[in-house]
């Protein structure tokens, strides 16, 4: 692996590990009854995660650039296995960061509560009582939640599939088609403009079918209608099948990718 490709199994990373926080943001805006606090704080993790997504797609069209001169394809799928192994990695880290996460979101919405400040709240953070509480909040996933994953979710089972499949999409929509343009080289422009359908598709399913149905559980769970560990049980589901989704994008991308380029000489 060579430092430019290390570099994107990082960025990759870290686009990918804010992702699966989100399910922490929920469930530390359910405990504080502050959802839309929550939601104002993670976006902060979200402009760190676009620019990493800035900085990733330059990065990933010129190696597919340089692979096209040196007749490397090969090499060229076996990054973009390993930048969706980091992908997965990512999934797998922020499911089980899950509850160190929510205790850290609990504790910003509580000091932003108080201050009212972005700025006082990122140098508290980074402070030494930050910092020391960073380390107190530290745990691992308790193994009672994970038998609770046995019992009944008030999620239907087809919503996890499908969430399975969308995150899958949303994996393989960035590869797919860069890969696609090495495939065919002189429709590559039009392949990685096909990246906007495979996201498109995921992201209908994400917020016509998905989203929907876990934003009217968290409001169940603030009304009383479901409980707190039916919901964590919910939120470990929905984090399971992000991680299956990335798995399952590794598998995906060589058909993917072919399919790009039958679309792309259909246009």
């Amino acid at each position: 692996m060579d430092a430019q490709l290390f570099l994107l199994c990082v960025l990759t990373f870290v686009i990918h590990l804010i992702g699966a926080l989100a399910y922490a943001v929920r469930i530390a805006g359910v405990r504080t009854r502050r959802i839309a606090m929550s939601f104002a704080l993670f976006n902060v993790l979200v402009l760190v995660s676009r620019a990493s997504n800035a900085f990733q797609g330059p990065f990933l069209s010129k190696r597919v650039e340089t692979s096209l001169t040196a007749d490397a394809g090969a090499r060229l799928l076996s990054d973009f296995q390993w930048l969706m192994a980091s992908a997965s990695m990512a999934a797998l880290i922020g499911a089980l960061a899950i509850p160190t996460a929510q205790r850290l979101f609990t504790r910003a919405v509580a000091h932003f509560q108080v201050h009212r400040s972005i700025p006082k709240l990122l140098m508290h953070a980074f402070a030494k009582g930050g910092l020391s509480y960073v380390r107190q909040s530290v745990a691992i996933p308790s193994p009672t939640h994970l038998k609770g994953m046995r019992q009944t979710i008030e999620v239907p089972a087809r919503i996890i599939v499908l969430n399975v499949l969308a995150q899958a999409l949303l994996t393989v929509g960035v590869f797919a088609p860069l890969y696609a343009g090495y495939l065919d080289p002189q429709l590559r422009v039009t392949a990685v403009s096909l990246s906007s359908v495979i996201n498109g598709v995921a992201t209908i399913l994400l917020f016509v079918l998905i989203d929907p149905c876990l934003s009217i559980m968290t409001d169940d769970v603030m009304e009383g209608r479901v409980s707190e560990p039916a919901f964590r049980r919910a939120v470990v589901w929905f984090a399971g099948s992000r991680v299956a989704g990335t798995v399952l994008a590794q598998l995906l991308l060589v058909p993917a990718a072919n399919t790009v380029v039958i679309l792309a000489r259909m246009i």
